[in-house]
């Protein structure tokens, strides 16, 4: 008998379709029917020996929210009759209900039910639990995941133990992720929580890589990726990497028609094994990065999202270090001012943050000099130690490419038809932080804010915070200057200063955004003197 090994996951939404991703133990039809009468089915399709389906809904009522359930094979499977949580619905909001957007990054999974939790309550669970109390009450219309939803390279105890059932730990790449295989075990242990699982059934999630959920600074340099590819184990995990992504992440933040126009989508379903179609996909992803875009763009009424991917397409040659390729770059720039006057708020999701603590930011662009040679061989050496060793790959670390966001955000921000707001949304740094850019010439008509949250639940050491906190300092600030100008850095395209934070903890931000007006809200996962969860207010604050 088919039934779900992970899912449903609530994805796509757009007031009159939708689409719902299923992992299930078999072949098999997989329907959607809603209470209202929409719905939609398909069959399953293959990789690796697991079956999955993203299922598209039609017939959805604009303004409406509509209970659902997932039948495998005519048979039903979810919700499970034993379900202590409510109904999960399809909700179509319009544009006069405006867009509640939550998001964060770095999430391990949450330990087992009476398990200890070292790092304190999961953002996500907690959100979850608040949600399931009160079904008619406030909830986010998207959930955006920017990054680290999974960690290859940092598994569970149980996880490890199951790695070491399957092959020798002494071989690479030792207690990480290997395989296709071992990565669907991380999306299970991850999502199988009955928080995170009912919650992803009933709100819709946008998704994008980050370098854990490949392994620690991946394309951090091409000198990096020289020695990853020299060792025997890398190939797999990387295409294995890409593989699950694909499946577990990607295919769901792709709208109907983007998936029916994906070629790769119809060769994976039209073949009775989808595996080496896959493959083929991810290995000429590594060899040809440029050839495949995982960036996209959604529209929520008046509010536009693009999701950047800011690390499987980097340019990585010393001598032209992008943080984007050029036809990434200039796909970016058409999305952004795409018929600038259709929305009132722009959100860019990049995993890594634009704009960081001002020590940081100077310290990664001395050292992007100094591996471009601009001190000599001896320092280039160097340079390229201390880029590993201290994780100095964020946008600031790609000048070319900090000063070229700068300049797009400038122009969809000024003139007739800007939107009221741009955002940049971001995690990655484990900490929560607002920002907000100054330009030496005139100032865009839109306000401008980099918008960082993390993690959603993961550790937060004492030297983090320490670090970020001077990071953010005035001291810092003019120790970074004369970092800056040893490596004789030009001046960034932008000034900038922290208007809020840094917090600590396991967290979430949630924009709401009505009409013109834009209001944020930073909740932070705390335990409170019964022992129960709650999402605290940190901070509430308009943006307009």
């Amino acid at each position: 008998m088919a039934g779900l090994r992970l899912g449903p996951l609530l994805r796509y939404t757009d007031g009159s379709c939708a689409t719902v991703w299923v992992e299930t133990n078999r072949p098999c039809t997989a329907e959607v029917r809603c209470a209202d009468g929409a719905g939609g089915t398909t069959r399953t399709f293959q990789v690796a020996g697991h079956h999955y389906a993203l299922v598209p809904v039609s017939g959805l009522t604009p303004g409406t929210s509509t209970e659902y359930e997932v039948l495998l094979d005519g048979t039903r499977a979810w919700p499970p009759p034993d379900s202590p949580f409510p109904p999960s619905v399809i909700t179509s909001p319009t544009d006069e209900d405006g867009l509640r957007v939550a998001f964060g990054s770095c999430r391990w999974a949450a330990p087992p039910a009476g398990g200890k939790d070292s790092v304190g309550p999961d953002a996500l669970d907690t959100l979850s639990a608040r949600i399931a109390a009160a079904p008619r009450g406030e909830r986010p219309d998207v959930l955006l995941l920017l990054g680290d939803q999974v960690y290859a390279d940092e598994v569970s105890d149980a996880t490890r133990q199951w790695i070491a059932d399957r092959r020798d730990l002494k071989e690479g790449p030792g207690e990480q992720v290997a395989d296709f295989e071992e990565y669907t075990r991380l999306y299970y242990e991850s999502w199988l929580d009955p928080e995170v699982r009912w919650l992803l059934s009933t709100v819709p999630s946008c998704m994008i890589f980050d370098d854990h959920d490949v392994i620690d600074d991946w394309n951090t340099s091409a000198a990096w990726l020289a020695d990853m590819r020299a060792t025997d184990w890398w190939r797999e995990r990387l295409l294995s990497g890409l593989m699950s992504y694909w499946v577990y992440q990607q295919l769901g933040n792709l709208s109907p028609d983007e998936l029916a126009a994906d070629p790769l989508y119809a060769a994976v379903r039209e073949t009775p094994d989808g595996t080496d179609a896959l493959r083929d996909f991810a290995a000429r992803a590594d060899a040809e990065p440029a050839s495949v875009r995982w960036s996209y763009r959604r529209d929520f009424g008046r509010t536009r999202l693009v999701m950047v991917d800011s690390r499987a397409g980097r340019v990585l040659e010393e001598d032209r270090r992008a943080m984007l390729d050029p036809g990434e770059a200039a796909w970016l720039r058409e999305q952004v001012l795409d018929e600038r006057d259709s929305y009132d708020h722009l959100l860019i999701g990049t995993s890594l943050p634009w704009l960081l603590p001002h020590l940081v930011h100077d310290v990664e662009a001395w050292n992007a000099a100094m591996c471009g040679g601009e001190r000599g061989a001896r320092w280039a050496r160097r340079g390229e130690r201390i880029r590993r060793g201290a994780d100095l790959e964020h946008w600031s670390a790609f000048p070319s490419s900090f000063d070229a966001l700068a300049d797009l955000i400038a122009e969809a921000g000024t003139g007739p038809g800007a939107p009221a707001t741009i955002s940049v949304l971001s995690g990655d740094v484990h900490h929560a932080y607002v920002a907000e850019p100054s330009w030496a010439g005139p100032a865009p008509d839109a306000r401008v804010a980099q918008l960082t949250c993390s993690p959603v639940h993961n550790s937060v050491p004492p030297s983090i915070r320490l670090g970020f906190r001077f990071g953010w300092s005035a001291l810092a600030r003019a120790l970074g200057r004369r970092i800056a100008r040893h490596g004789r850095c030009a001046p960034a395209a932008v000034s900038w200063r922290k208007t809020g934070g840094p917090w600590f903890g396991n967290q979430l931000m949630t924009l709401t955004l009505r009409g013109r007006s834009a209001r944020l809200r930073l909740e932070q996962a705390r335990t409170d003197r019964g022992g129960g969860i709650t999402l605290r207010t940190a901070m509430e604050r308009d943006l307009t």
